[in-house]
């Protein structure tokens, strides 16, 4: 059994808190935004003290996230930083959201993008307002800026679009490669009880209850609707920019970071985007760069500020002039499940694709990797399912978690590894990396996973980046076709974006598996893939070299406002990400329990917090074992008012045929049980 801790120690260093702002702020912290339909959408805003007498453009922030409780630290942390520096700094929480009136009924809906545009149409009109607006978010808000900015609205002038996508189907929670990923129950589980989370009375009033029981009765699993389009149908097309990337017509400022899943979507809006946009990506996880391991962090609020200032107050500050996209070369580092800060140096292109890039070829030979292909020969590989306990997790939250990937070596040893001679030079690769095969396998369905690692002298074996490929989606992710099985296949599967510099002495590994758990669900078999060594090859963006090794400066230090106070109630507990293996059944566990404990925001009294628990188990000889359950509870309050539980549970199984669902909703006020409901899904598998 093995116990991983997020200790103190290994959360991000604290940003610096800068309280003395060129111009004085206010704060509005609960407004109302009326739609065409009746709808009221709440809002916090920070404005400067004289905006109503002269006017000053807006930064708007749209997600459903809960300015009251779940965002309001973060909001603190950075819009009165905006405010201070001339803006109208707006945050607003979704239809069904918060405080809004309404339900959340999926993702990035048309109506989602509907009261954007209307939002964006109130605050040009404000009189704090001169009527030009950016937009800008992170994930959800990330995704949304890009989608809005594809609907043209007048007063929208740019965006900054932070850890988002540009295809909701091939590069977001979920699906990878055509693969099922394990993070589309999850994630799908995180907003169910999010769904059900009541207004704060102090604010909505006596209707609170009814809003709230309006959203009780609305909310279900997302993952239902999720599983029943398992191919890249409309259904995902919509929302995926990518799609049609002229139809974005205001500056893009997309912003990255390589432990965060979403890698990809900065090197392809420079590609795909024909309006002036810039691209950073540094070594964090998932949280803002001025909040995020690993370090170094970053002076995100700086940096976004350069960009507000240029294209909403016309200033010339430099910005553009810049190389287009800048980006943190990281260096060899000994894996470990959490990594305080990565080694490296920021480095820059002028354009992206770089106009001298090249791609260094490598062959898959069965004596390893080669400059030249060696003979052909049949290689077959047949992983256990429980193959993928060393990546645990499909990405890192930032937050100083013990997500990372460890020491390959435990997959490595299950897995077709090709290995090249020791590098007598050093190899910088930028870009996404991939792998040609000329592959088999003996059932009709089935899936291919690609790590690519660097192998340090030790033999310690660090994952560099990775690719998933539903082999049944060699014809288009529109479309599921059949193996036959036996029949060989040339297909590519391609690797996340990155930025890695290989040292010399150290070894580069392919290693490919026929499974990849807990990261995907795994093929309804299981499978023998058999790779044609000396056919296959392995396509390395490497990036050349600059005179003066093409170094920049760091970005400045990481800052931030000072957040309102706050009161423990319960104290948060460690992140506990365990992994367990049953001896006698060789069933393998991981655990992953977060606990925010009980927090009080001392300037109104509203109290909320929760803990939520994940399961994830497989029989290492059965993939109908694969077996994920959720379960989470959370309270909502405050003295003297009444007092919210939320408790949500949610199991996904399989056979060969089918995934199941179970879920529960159960919710109750002051103690007495006031809802619930149950679900009971069989969702045919179709091609997964």
């Amino acid at each position: 059994m093995t116990v991983f801790y997020s200790a103190g120690g290994n959360k991000p260093a604290v940003a610096e808190v800068i309280d003395d702002f060129p111009v004085a702020i206010r704060e509005v912290e609960n407004d109302w935004i009326p739609l065409a339909d009746g709808t009221r959408l709440a809002v916090r805003y920070w404005l400067p003290q004289d905006a109503e007498d002269n006017p000053v453009p807006a930064i708007l922030e749209y997600i459903p996230y809960c300015k009251r409780d779940g965002t309001a630290a973060r909001d603190e942390a950075m819009h009165p930083y905006f405010a201070g520096h001339g803006y109208a700094a707006v945050r607003v929480d979704l239809r069904g959201s918060g405080e809004s009136d309404g339900v959340l009924l999926d993702e990035y809906l048309a109506q989602e993008q509907d009261d954007a545009c209307e939002v964006i149409a109130w605050i040009a009109a404000q009189p704090w307002c001169d009527g030009r607006v950016g937009m800008m978010g992170k994930s959800w808000g990330g995704f949304n800026g890009l989608q809005v900015a594809a609907r043209r609205p007048p007063a929208l002038k740019c965006i900054i679009t932070v850890y988002s996508t540009v295809d909701r189907y091939a590069d977001d929670i979920h699906y990878m490669g055509g693969c099922l990923l394990t993070e589309n129950p999850n994630w799908s589980f995180a907003m169910f009880p999010l769904n059900a989370r009541p207004p704060d009375p102090a604010l909505v009033g006596d209707g609170w209850r009814a809003v709230w029981h309006q959203r009780l009765a609305a909310n279900r699993p997302w993952i239902i609707d999720w599983l029943r389009h398992q191919r890249r149908d409309a259904f995902w097309q919509h929302g995926s920019v990518c799609e049609d990337y002229s139809a974005i017509a205001c500056p893009v400022f997309a912003v990255g970071g390589w432990a965060d899943p979403y890698t990809n979507a900065v090197p392809e809006l420079l590609a795909g985007l024909s309006v002036p946009c810039k691209g950073l990506v540094g070594p964090w996880g998932h949280q803002y760069p001025h909040q995020a391991s690993p370090a170094p962090m970053a002076g995100f609020l700086q940096e976004a500020l350069r960009w507000w200032d240029h294209w909403l107050k016309d200033r010339d500050t430099g910005v553009m002039e810049e190389p287009a996209y800048r980006v943190w070369m990281q260096e060899s580092v000994a894996p470990q499940p959490h990594h305080p800060e990565r080694p490296g140096r920021w480095v820059a292109e002028t354009a992206w694709p770089a106009p001298d890039g090249g791609e260094k070829t490598l062959h898959l030979n069965a004596a390893g990797l080669g400059d030249q292909a060696g003979p052909p020969q049949a290689m077959t590989v047949n992983s256990p399912q429980t193959l993928g306990r060393c990546t645990l997790f499909w990405g890192n939250n930032g937050a100083g978690d013990p997500e990372s990937p460890i020491d390959q070596r435990a997959d490595d040893a299950h897995s077709l590894c090709f290995d090249s001679e020791p590098l007598s030079d050093p190899l910088e690769i930028l870009g996404a990396p991939s792998v040609g095969l000329k592959i088999a396998a003996d059932r009709e369905t089935a899936m291919v996973a690609v790590r690519l690692c660097e192998v340090l002298p030790d033999g310690t074996s660090s994952q560099v980046t990775f690719g998933l490929f539903n082999l049944t989606h060699r014809d288009g992710h529109d479309r599921v076709v059949s193996l036959t099985p036996g029949q060989s296949y040339d297909v590519t599967v391609a690797m996340n974006h990155i930025a890695h510099r290989f040292s010399p002495g150290n070894r580069i590994r392919v290693a490919i598996s026929s499974s990849f758990w807990p990261v995907a669900w795994p093929s309804p078999e299981p499978v023998t893939l058999t790779v044609s060594a000396g056919e296959s090859t392995l396509g390395l963006p490497e990036r050349q070299a600059r005179s003066g090794g093409g170094a920049l400066p760091p970005l400045a230090p990481a800052h931030t406002a000072r957040v309102h106070d706050r009161t423990v109630i319960r104290p948060p507990a460690p992140t506990v990400v365990r992994l367990e293996e049953d001896v006698s059944s060789g069933r393998l566990s991981l655990v992953h329990v977060e606990d925010s404990g009980i927090v009080q925001i001392d300037r109104h009294g509203w109290t909320f917090g929760g803990i939520t628990e994940r399961h994830y188990s497989i029989l290492p000889d059965d993939p109908t074992s694969a077996r994920i359950a959720f379960s989470n509870h959370e309270d909502y309050g405050r003295d003297g008012g009444p007092r919210i539980r939320i408790e949500t549970s949610q199991l996904m199984t399989c056979d060969t045929e089918n995934f199941y669902l179970q879920a529960n909703l159960d919710a109750f006020e002051d103690g007495q049980p006031v809802f619930s409901k149950s679900w009971l899904e069989t969702i045919p598998r179709d091609g997964t």
